[in-house]
C-alpha cells in the first residue's frame, strides 16, 4: 500500500495501525490571478526572502503554462482541512488540532506570523503591499477574485513544521506524511524514489528522508 493521502495522511496512517508522532494542520493559501493586461509584467518567477524558520516561500509572482500570472499565495491557518471558502470551519478539525500539544507549541513560536498572515488575508490593501515590495506596478484593482489552496502542513509534537518529505514504513505499507511543495509532489523523481524504497526494502519504521533536500532544490531551481 501507498498512501500519499495529503491533507488526511496522519488520519490514514492511524487507521493503518502506525505510531506517529505529528499530525496535519491546514494553511490556507490565497492567490489571485491578475488580470491579462498584467501578465507579462514579469518574465521570471519572483519570490521574496524566505523566512528560515518557516516552510513557506511567501508571497510570490508565478508565471503559468497558459501565459498567465499570479501573485501569491500567503499561509493562513485553517479551521477545515477542506476548508476552501473562506471562513471554512469544521468543528472536528479544529478538535483535533487542539488536542495535539504540538499544535499549541507551534503557536507559542509562530504567532507574531500568524497575526500577519491574518491581517494580510482580512485586507487586499496590505496583500498588495507585500506584493509591491517587488512588483511596484500593480495596483488594487489587479487582485480581483482570491482562490486558495490548502497546505497539508505535518508539525511534530515539538512544535517543529516539517519543511521535507516525512515517511511511515511497514514492509508492506509506505505513508507519505509530508509532502514539501506541489512541484514536489507532481515530479517523476520522486515517485521512481518511493518506488525504489519499496523495491529495496522497508527502513525503520519511522523516518525523514535526508536525501532529498538536493532534489527539492533542484525542483524549485
Amino acid at each position: 500500500l501507498i498512501a500519499c493521502a495529503g491533507l488526511q495522511s496522519d488520519r490514514i496512517a492511524l487507521m493503518a495501525g502506525l505510531s506517529i508522532d505529528h499530525r496535519i494542520v491546514p494553511f490556507r493559501g490565497e492567490y489571485y490571478v491578475l488580470p491579462a493586461s498584467k501578465a507579462g509584467v514579469t518574465r521570471r518567477l519572483i519570490y521574496p526572502i524566505p523566512d528560515p524558520n518557516l516552510p513557506f516561500l511567501g508571497i510570490h509572482l508565478t508565471r503559468t503554462i497558459d501565459g498567465g500570472m499570479t501573485v501569491g499565495p500567503n499561509a493562513v491557518l485553517g479551521f477545515a482541512r477542506e476548508g476552501y471558502p473562506k471562513g471554512s470551519f469544521k468543528a472536528a478539525d479544529v478538535a483535533n488540532m487542539a488536542a495535539f500539544p504540538g499544535f499549541w507549541k507551534m503557536a507559542a513560536k509562530n504567532w507574531r506570523s500568524a497575526i500577519t498572515e491574518f491581517a494580510n488575508s482580512a485586507s487586499r490593501f496590505r496583500y498588495l503591499r507585500e506584493c509591491r515590495k517587488y512588483c511596484p506596478s500593480l495596483t488594487i484593482d489587479d487582485l480581483a477574485v482570491p482562490q486558495a489552496g490548502i497546505r497539508a502542513q505535518a508539525v511534530m509534537a515539538d512544535g517543529s513544521l516539517v519543511n521535507d518529505f516525512l515517511f511511515k514504513q511497514t514492509e508492506r505499507m509506505l505513508h507519505v506524511c509530508n509532502a514539501p511543495s506541489p512541484a514536489a509532489t507532481s515530479a517523476i523523481p520522486i515517485g521512481r524514489m518511493i518506488v525504489d524504497r519499496l523495491l529495496d526494502g522497508a527502513p525503520p519504521a519511522t523516518e525523514r528522508s535526508q536525501s532529498l533536500h538536493g532534489t527539492h532544490a533542484q525542483l524549485h531551481r
